[in-house]
Protein backbone atom coordinates (compact mmCIF):
# COMPACT_ATOMS: atom_id res chain seq x y z
CA UNK A 1 0.00 0.00 0.00
CA UNK A 2 2.90 2.45 0.85
CA UNK A 3 4.57 1.85 -2.28
CA UNK A 4 1.38 1.97 -4.67
CA UNK A 5 1.00 5.85 -3.02
CA UNK A 6 4.82 6.62 -3.18
CA UNK A 7 4.14 5.37 -6.72
CA UNK A 8 1.24 8.13 -7.19
CA UNK A 9 2.91 10.94 -5.15
CA UNK A 10 5.98 10.39 -7.53
CA UNK A 11 3.73 10.55 -10.72
CA UNK A 12 1.97 13.74 -9.40
CA UNK A 13 5.05 15.50 -8.66
CA UNK A 14 6.20 14.77 -12.49
CA UNK A 15 2.61 15.98 -14.06
CA UNK A 16 3.25 19.55 -11.56
CA UNK A 17 6.85 19.92 -12.76
CA UNK A 18 5.57 19.57 -16.77
CA UNK A 19 2.85 21.92 -16.03
CA UNK A 20 4.73 24.95 -14.82
CA UNK A 21 7.77 23.97 -17.06
CA UNK A 22 5.68 24.40 -19.98
CA UNK A 23 3.46 27.72 -18.11
CA UNK A 24 7.24 29.10 -17.49
CA UNK A 25 7.93 28.48 -20.99
CA UNK A 26 5.21 29.98 -22.83
CA UNK A 27 5.59 33.01 -20.66
CA UNK A 28 9.29 33.51 -21.21
CA UNK A 29 7.63 33.28 -24.59
CA UNK A 30 4.99 36.02 -24.90
CA UNK A 31 6.25 39.64 -26.33
CA UNK A 32 4.99 43.41 -25.73
CA UNK A 33 4.48 45.51 -28.73
CA UNK A 34 3.94 49.00 -28.69
CA UNK A 35 1.94 50.32 -31.48
CA UNK A 36 2.46 54.44 -32.54
CA UNK A 37 2.00 56.70 -35.07
CA UNK A 38 4.11 59.49 -36.53
CA UNK A 39 4.04 62.87 -36.09
CA UNK A 40 2.55 65.21 -38.45
CA UNK A 41 1.98 68.93 -38.85
CA UNK A 42 -1.15 69.86 -40.06
CA UNK A 43 -4.89 70.89 -39.30
CA UNK A 44 -6.99 70.22 -36.39
CA UNK A 45 -10.84 71.04 -36.66
CA UNK A 46 -13.31 70.55 -34.46
CA UNK A 47 -17.04 69.82 -35.91
CA UNK A 48 -20.74 69.56 -35.11
CA UNK A 49 -22.76 67.55 -37.45
CA UNK A 50 -26.07 67.68 -39.06
CA UNK A 51 -28.50 66.96 -41.54
CA UNK A 52 -30.22 69.77 -44.00
CA UNK A 53 -32.32 70.30 -46.87
CA UNK A 54 -30.88 72.68 -49.95
CA UNK A 55 -33.40 75.45 -50.63
CA UNK A 56 -33.07 77.92 -53.83
CA UNK A 57 -31.98 81.02 -52.19
CA UNK A 58 -35.22 83.27 -52.90
CA UNK A 59 -38.10 81.06 -53.96
CA UNK A 60 -41.41 83.25 -55.80
CA UNK A 61 -44.99 81.65 -55.74
CA UNK A 62 -46.38 83.26 -58.75
CA UNK A 63 -50.44 82.95 -58.25
CA UNK A 64 -54.03 84.24 -60.02
CA UNK A 65 -55.42 87.32 -58.43
CA UNK A 66 -58.75 86.71 -60.25
CA UNK A 67 -60.83 83.19 -60.66
CA UNK A 68 -61.50 81.54 -64.48
CA UNK A 69 -60.36 79.15 -66.60
CA UNK A 70 -56.48 78.85 -68.02
CA UNK A 71 -56.53 79.46 -71.49
CA UNK A 72 -53.23 78.53 -72.43
CA UNK A 73 -49.54 79.06 -71.52
CA UNK A 74 -47.00 81.83 -72.61
CA UNK A 75 -44.25 79.84 -74.34
CA UNK A 76 -40.68 79.76 -73.36
CA UNK A 77 -36.91 80.40 -75.22
CA UNK A 78 -37.11 77.21 -76.87
CA UNK A 79 -41.17 78.79 -78.08
CA UNK A 80 -42.70 75.49 -76.12
CA UNK A 81 -45.07 76.25 -73.76
CA UNK A 82 -43.72 76.93 -70.17
CA UNK A 83 -43.33 73.83 -68.04
CA UNK A 84 -41.25 72.48 -65.46
CA UNK A 85 -37.35 73.79 -65.78
CA UNK A 86 -37.81 76.43 -68.20
CA UNK A 87 -36.21 79.66 -67.56
CA UNK A 88 -38.43 82.95 -67.48
CA UNK A 89 -37.88 86.39 -67.15
CA UNK A 90 -39.18 89.48 -65.78
CA UNK A 91 -42.62 90.14 -67.14
CA UNK A 92 -42.79 87.05 -69.30
CA UNK A 93 -46.43 85.67 -70.09
CA UNK A 94 -46.91 82.63 -68.23
CA UNK A 95 -50.50 82.01 -68.71
CA UNK A 96 -53.80 83.39 -69.38
CA UNK A 97 -57.13 83.05 -67.85
CA UNK A 98 -60.43 83.52 -69.70
CA UNK A 99 -61.16 87.39 -69.52
CA UNK A 100 -64.69 87.50 -70.94
CA UNK A 101 -66.03 88.25 -68.01
CA UNK A 102 -63.44 90.79 -66.96
CA UNK A 103 -63.94 92.47 -69.89
CA UNK A 104 -67.39 93.34 -69.65
CA UNK A 105 -67.02 94.61 -66.27
CA UNK A 106 -64.79 97.17 -67.65
CA UNK A 107 -67.16 97.80 -70.57
CA UNK A 108 -69.32 98.81 -67.30
CA UNK A 109 -67.38 100.88 -65.73
CA UNK A 110 -66.47 102.65 -68.46
CA UNK A 111 -70.31 103.32 -68.98
CA UNK A 112 -70.92 104.14 -65.71
CA UNK A 113 -68.17 107.19 -65.79
CA UNK A 114 -69.35 108.32 -68.82
CA UNK A 115 -72.89 108.94 -66.90
CA UNK A 116 -71.29 110.30 -64.24
CA UNK A 117 -69.46 112.93 -66.05
CA UNK A 118 -72.64 113.94 -67.74
CA UNK A 119 -74.35 114.24 -64.63
CA UNK A 120 -71.65 117.04 -63.33
CA UNK A 121 -72.08 118.43 -66.69
CA UNK A 122 -75.82 118.61 -65.94
CA UNK A 123 -75.01 119.60 -62.20
CA UNK A 124 -73.02 122.29 -62.98
CA UNK A 125 -75.80 124.04 -65.54
CA UNK A 126 -78.39 123.83 -63.31
CA UNK A 127 -75.91 125.60 -60.66
CA UNK A 128 -75.45 128.19 -63.43
CA UNK A 129 -78.86 128.71 -63.64
CA UNK A 130 -79.28 128.97 -60.04
CA UNK A 131 -76.76 131.65 -59.63
CA UNK A 132 -78.49 133.37 -62.46
CA UNK A 133 -81.56 133.36 -60.44
CA UNK A 134 -80.41 134.07 -57.25
CA UNK A 135 -78.70 137.53 -58.72
CA UNK A 136 -81.70 138.68 -60.42
CA UNK A 137 -83.35 138.25 -56.62
CA UNK A 138 -80.91 139.49 -54.65
CA UNK A 139 -80.89 142.99 -57.44
CA UNK A 140 -84.99 143.24 -56.68
CA UNK A 141 -84.40 142.38 -53.28
CA UNK A 142 -81.87 145.39 -52.89
CA UNK A 143 -84.11 147.88 -55.03
CA UNK A 144 -87.08 147.43 -52.44
CA UNK A 145 -84.84 147.98 -49.71
CA UNK A 146 -84.59 151.13 -51.26
CA UNK A 147 -87.85 152.70 -52.24
CA UNK A 148 -89.19 151.07 -48.90
CA UNK A 149 -92.96 150.16 -48.01
CA UNK A 150 -95.23 153.32 -48.97
CA UNK A 151 -97.39 153.92 -52.07
CA UNK A 152 -95.06 152.80 -54.47
CA UNK A 153 -94.63 149.35 -52.53
CA UNK A 154 -96.72 147.37 -50.46
CA UNK A 155 -95.78 145.38 -47.50
CA UNK A 156 -96.35 142.07 -49.67
CA UNK A 157 -94.40 142.73 -52.75
CA UNK A 158 -91.50 144.27 -50.07
CA UNK A 159 -91.44 140.65 -48.64
CA UNK A 160 -92.09 138.64 -51.84
CA UNK A 161 -88.75 140.21 -52.61
CA UNK A 162 -87.24 139.31 -49.57
CA UNK A 163 -88.69 135.47 -49.82
CA UNK A 164 -87.85 135.15 -53.46
CA UNK A 165 -84.15 136.53 -52.81
CA UNK A 166 -83.65 133.46 -50.29
CA UNK A 167 -85.16 130.48 -51.93
CA UNK A 168 -82.35 131.36 -55.06
CA UNK A 169 -79.78 131.28 -52.52
CA UNK A 170 -81.09 128.09 -50.99
CA UNK A 171 -81.76 126.71 -54.50
CA UNK A 172 -77.65 127.52 -55.43
CA UNK A 173 -76.38 125.77 -52.53
CA UNK A 174 -78.41 122.76 -53.67
CA UNK A 175 -77.21 123.05 -56.98
CA UNK A 176 -73.31 123.08 -55.66
CA UNK A 177 -74.07 120.25 -53.48
CA UNK A 178 -75.64 118.44 -56.56
CA UNK A 179 -72.18 119.06 -58.82
CA UNK A 180 -70.15 118.13 -55.75
CA UNK A 181 -72.28 114.80 -55.78
CA UNK A 182 -71.81 114.27 -59.62
CA UNK A 183 -68.23 114.98 -59.06
CA UNK A 184 -67.49 112.31 -56.23
CA UNK A 185 -69.86 109.78 -58.50
CA UNK A 186 -66.90 110.47 -61.16
CA UNK A 187 -64.19 109.78 -58.75
CA UNK A 188 -66.08 106.27 -58.08
CA UNK A 189 -66.68 105.31 -61.31
CA UNK A 190 -63.22 106.11 -62.25
CA UNK A 191 -61.99 103.60 -59.58
CA UNK A 192 -64.37 101.42 -60.73
CA UNK A 193 -62.84 102.13 -64.15
CA UNK A 194 -59.33 101.16 -62.92
CA UNK A 195 -60.23 98.20 -60.78
CA UNK A 196 -62.00 96.32 -63.70
CA UNK A 197 -59.00 97.30 -65.65
CA UNK A 198 -56.30 95.80 -62.94
CA UNK A 199 -58.66 93.04 -62.82
CA UNK A 200 -58.35 92.27 -66.54
CA UNK A 201 -54.64 92.62 -66.66
CA UNK A 202 -54.32 89.54 -63.99
CA UNK A 203 -55.90 87.31 -66.41
CA UNK A 204 -52.56 87.45 -68.07
CA UNK A 205 -49.71 86.08 -65.43
CA UNK A 206 -46.39 87.49 -65.80
CA UNK A 207 -43.08 86.26 -63.79
CA UNK A 208 -42.01 88.66 -61.27
CA UNK A 209 -38.89 87.49 -61.51
CA UNK A 210 -35.61 86.14 -63.75
CA UNK A 211 -35.58 82.46 -62.70
CA UNK A 212 -36.40 78.87 -63.91
CA UNK A 213 -39.52 77.71 -62.81
CA UNK A 214 -39.51 74.98 -59.95
CA UNK A 215 -42.82 73.59 -60.19
CA UNK A 216 -46.33 74.42 -62.16
CA UNK A 217 -49.42 73.64 -60.79
CA UNK A 218 -52.38 73.92 -62.94
CA UNK A 219 -52.91 72.14 -66.44
CA UNK A 220 -54.65 74.39 -69.59
CA UNK A 221 -58.52 74.54 -69.07
CA UNK A 222 -58.10 73.85 -65.29
CA UNK A 223 -60.36 76.35 -63.77
CA UNK A 224 -58.50 78.69 -60.65
CA UNK A 225 -60.47 80.07 -58.17
CA UNK A 226 -58.96 83.01 -55.80
CA UNK A 227 -60.73 83.91 -52.64
CA UNK A 228 -59.15 84.93 -49.61
CA UNK A 229 -55.72 83.88 -50.62
CA UNK A 230 -54.23 84.16 -54.34
CA UNK A 231 -54.23 80.64 -56.11
CA UNK A 232 -50.64 79.01 -56.66
CA UNK A 233 -49.71 78.62 -60.19
CA UNK A 234 -46.09 78.26 -60.21
CA UNK A 235 -43.39 78.03 -58.37
CA UNK A 236 -40.18 80.03 -59.79
CA UNK A 237 -36.78 80.17 -58.14
CA UNK A 238 -34.92 83.47 -58.92
CA UNK A 239 -31.45 82.43 -59.22
CA UNK A 240 -30.16 78.58 -58.78
CA UNK A 241 -26.51 79.39 -58.70
CA UNK A 242 -26.63 80.61 -55.15
CA UNK A 243 -28.07 78.48 -53.16
CA UNK A 244 -28.97 77.39 -48.82
CA UNK A 245 -28.68 74.86 -46.64
CA UNK A 246 -31.44 75.11 -43.99
CA UNK A 247 -30.07 72.65 -41.03
CA UNK A 248 -31.84 71.78 -38.44
CA UNK A 249 -29.28 71.74 -35.31
CA UNK A 250 -29.50 70.47 -31.42
CA UNK A 251 -29.79 72.89 -28.59
CA UNK A 252 -26.75 71.55 -27.08
CA UNK A 253 -24.58 72.25 -30.39
CA UNK A 254 -26.33 75.63 -31.33
CA UNK A 255 -23.84 77.54 -28.89
CA UNK A 256 -21.03 76.73 -30.71
CA UNK A 257 -22.23 78.04 -34.25
CA UNK A 258 -20.98 81.47 -35.75
CA UNK A 259 -22.63 83.94 -38.16
CA UNK A 260 -19.69 83.64 -40.86
CA UNK A 261 -18.31 80.15 -40.04
CA UNK A 262 -17.24 77.85 -42.50
CA UNK A 263 -18.97 74.84 -43.28
CA UNK A 264 -18.35 71.29 -45.32
CA UNK A 265 -21.05 69.10 -46.57
CA UNK A 266 -21.93 66.01 -48.68
CA UNK A 267 -24.54 65.04 -50.78
CA UNK A 268 -25.15 61.24 -51.40
CA UNK A 269 -25.73 61.88 -55.01
CA UNK A 270 -22.25 62.99 -55.29
CA UNK A 271 -20.27 60.27 -53.51
CA UNK A 272 -16.19 61.56 -52.45
CA UNK A 273 -17.15 65.07 -53.06
CA UNK A 274 -17.20 68.33 -50.74
CA UNK A 275 -18.68 71.54 -50.66
CA UNK A 276 -18.27 74.66 -48.95
CA UNK A 277 -19.89 77.38 -47.35
CA UNK A 278 -20.83 79.93 -44.63
CA UNK A 279 -23.25 80.44 -42.04
CA UNK A 280 -25.12 83.95 -43.21
CA UNK A 281 -27.24 83.11 -39.65
CA UNK A 282 -29.38 81.19 -37.19
CA UNK A 283 -32.95 81.37 -36.69
CA UNK A 284 -34.46 82.47 -33.27
CA UNK A 285 -37.99 80.22 -33.91
CA UNK A 286 -36.56 76.87 -32.20
CA UNK A 287 -38.72 74.02 -32.95
CA UNK A 288 -39.40 71.79 -30.61
CA UNK A 289 -40.87 67.86 -31.15
CA UNK A 290 -40.92 65.31 -28.05
CA UNK A 291 -38.92 67.56 -25.77
CA UNK A 292 -36.02 67.97 -28.31
CA UNK A 293 -35.45 71.80 -29.32
CA UNK A 294 -33.90 72.55 -32.93
CA UNK A 295 -32.64 75.35 -34.58
CA UNK A 296 -32.70 76.01 -38.58
CA UNK A 297 -29.34 77.60 -39.45
CA UNK A 298 -28.74 79.02 -42.91
CA UNK A 299 -26.02 78.30 -44.85
CA UNK A 300 -24.80 80.03 -47.73
CA UNK A 301 -23.22 78.22 -50.87
CA UNK A 302 -21.89 78.63 -54.14
CA UNK A 303 -23.86 76.75 -57.32
CA UNK A 304 -22.12 77.84 -60.36
CA UNK A 305 -22.06 74.94 -61.79
CA UNK A 306 -25.68 74.32 -60.87
CA UNK A 307 -25.01 70.73 -59.87
CA UNK A 308 -26.63 71.17 -56.49
CA UNK A 309 -30.12 70.52 -56.82
CA UNK A 310 -33.63 71.54 -54.53
CA UNK A 311 -34.26 70.03 -51.75
CA UNK A 312 -31.08 67.61 -51.76
CA UNK A 313 -30.48 66.02 -48.32
CA UNK A 314 -27.15 67.60 -46.94
CA UNK A 315 -25.03 65.69 -44.27
CA UNK A 316 -23.16 68.66 -42.97
CA UNK A 317 -20.25 69.71 -41.10
CA UNK A 318 -19.52 73.25 -39.36
CA UNK A 319 -16.02 74.19 -37.84
CA UNK A 320 -16.42 75.36 -34.79
CA UNK A 321 -12.74 75.92 -33.96
CA UNK A 322 -9.19 74.76 -35.36
CA UNK A 323 -6.11 74.34 -35.45
CA UNK A 324 -3.86 75.23 -38.16
CA UNK A 325 0.34 74.27 -38.84
CA UNK A 326 0.64 72.73 -35.23
CA UNK A 327 1.93 69.17 -34.45
CA UNK A 328 -0.86 66.21 -35.20
CA UNK A 329 -0.95 63.40 -33.54
CA UNK A 330 -3.60 60.66 -32.49
CA UNK A 331 -6.09 61.53 -29.74
CA UNK A 332 -5.51 58.72 -28.06
CA UNK A 333 -1.82 58.69 -27.72
CA UNK A 334 -2.59 61.51 -24.79
CA UNK A 335 -4.70 58.99 -23.00
CA UNK A 336 -1.90 55.77 -23.00
CA UNK A 337 0.67 55.54 -20.08
CA UNK A 338 3.06 52.21 -19.42
CA UNK A 339 2.11 50.29 -16.55
CA UNK A 340 2.55 51.96 -13.31
CA UNK A 341 2.50 55.69 -14.89
CA UNK A 342 -0.28 58.29 -14.86
CA UNK A 343 -1.40 60.69 -18.20
CA UNK A 344 -3.63 63.18 -17.10
CA UNK A 345 -3.64 64.33 -21.11
CA UNK A 346 -0.56 66.69 -21.06
CA UNK A 347 1.82 64.19 -21.77
CA UNK A 348 2.78 61.66 -24.51
CA UNK A 349 5.52 58.92 -24.84
CA UNK A 350 7.25 58.43 -27.50
CA UNK A 351 9.29 55.14 -28.71
CA UNK A 352 12.80 54.94 -30.51
CA UNK A 353 12.67 51.69 -32.71
CA UNK A 354 16.21 51.26 -32.89
CA UNK A 355 17.04 51.23 -29.35
CA UNK A 356 13.43 50.57 -28.13
CA UNK A 357 13.65 53.54 -25.64
CA UNK A 358 10.74 55.00 -24.52
CA UNK A 359 10.48 58.34 -23.13
CA UNK A 360 8.03 60.77 -21.87
CA UNK A 361 7.13 64.33 -23.32
CA UNK A 362 5.06 66.78 -22.00
CA UNK A 363 3.10 68.57 -24.35
CA UNK A 364 -0.02 71.59 -24.61
CA UNK A 365 -2.38 70.76 -25.99
CA UNK A 366 -4.08 73.51 -28.67
CA UNK A 367 -7.21 71.78 -30.32
CA UNK A 368 -8.99 68.28 -29.52
CA UNK A 369 -11.87 66.94 -31.74
CA UNK A 370 -11.60 63.18 -30.29
CA UNK A 371 -9.46 61.54 -32.93
CA UNK A 372 -6.40 64.04 -33.48
CA UNK A 373 -5.19 66.51 -31.34
CA UNK A 374 -2.85 69.68 -32.31
CA UNK A 375 -0.06 69.51 -29.92
CA UNK A 376 3.10 71.82 -29.24
CA UNK A 377 5.87 70.83 -27.30
CA UNK A 378 10.03 71.76 -27.34
CA UNK A 379 10.83 68.39 -27.46
CA UNK A 380 8.06 66.56 -29.76
CA UNK A 381 9.36 66.96 -33.20
CA UNK A 382 7.67 65.77 -36.60
CA UNK A 383 8.49 62.18 -37.88
CA UNK A 384 8.92 61.17 -34.08
CA UNK A 385 6.65 58.05 -32.97
CA UNK A 386 4.60 58.15 -30.17
CA UNK A 387 2.90 55.05 -28.59
CA UNK A 388 -1.10 54.82 -28.79
CA UNK A 389 -1.17 51.49 -27.24
CA UNK A 390 0.41 48.43 -26.31
CA UNK A 391 -0.05 44.83 -27.21
CA UNK A 392 1.15 41.34 -26.04
CA UNK A 393 1.08 38.05 -28.05
CA UNK A 394 3.34 34.60 -28.49
CA UNK A 395 6.59 34.65 -30.72
CA UNK A 396 5.49 31.94 -32.84
CA UNK A 397 2.01 33.50 -33.02
CA UNK A 398 2.04 35.32 -36.78
CA UNK A 399 1.13 39.41 -36.53
CA UNK A 400 -0.47 41.62 -39.27
CA UNK A 401 2.28 41.77 -41.46
CA UNK A 402 4.40 44.17 -39.54
CA UNK A 403 4.99 41.28 -36.74
CA UNK A 404 2.44 42.54 -34.35
CA UNK A 405 -1.18 40.72 -33.77
CA UNK A 406 -3.87 42.74 -33.48
CA UNK A 407 -5.56 42.66 -29.98
CA UNK A 408 -9.08 42.45 -31.06
CA UNK A 409 -8.36 39.07 -32.98
CA UNK A 410 -9.51 36.19 -30.89
CA UNK A 411 -7.06 33.02 -30.39
CA UNK A 412 -8.02 30.36 -32.72
CA UNK A 413 -8.45 27.00 -31.31
CA UNK A 414 -6.21 24.28 -32.48
CA UNK A 415 -7.21 21.51 -34.39
CA UNK A 416 -7.45 18.11 -32.19
CA UNK A 417 -5.35 15.08 -33.82
CA UNK A 418 -8.04 12.08 -34.52
CA UNK A 419 -7.06 8.70 -33.30
CA UNK A 420 -5.94 5.90 -36.24
CA UNK A 421 -8.85 3.73 -37.08
CA UNK A 422 -8.72 0.44 -35.80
Amino acid sequence: MKKVDFALFLALSTTLFIACDITGTKASKRQISYLSSKVEKGAVVQTVSATGTIEPVELIDIGAQVSGKILAFGKGQDGEDLDYCSIVTNGMLLAKIDDVTYVADLNVARAQLQRSEASVAVARAQLLQSETTRNQARREWERAQKIGVGPALSQTTYEKYRTDYENSEATVAVASAQLKQAEASVIEAKASVEKAERNLSYCEIVSSVDGIIIDRRVNAGQTVVSSMSASSLFLVARDLSQVQIWVAVNEADIGSIKQGGRVTFTVDTFPGRTFTGTVKRIRLNATISSNVVTYTVEVDTDNSDYSLLPYLTANVRFETARSDGGLVIPAKALRFAPAGEKNLGNAVYTINRTTGEIKRINVKVLLSNGINASVESNELKENMEVITSITTHSANQKGNGSGEKNPFMPDMPKPQKRPPRP
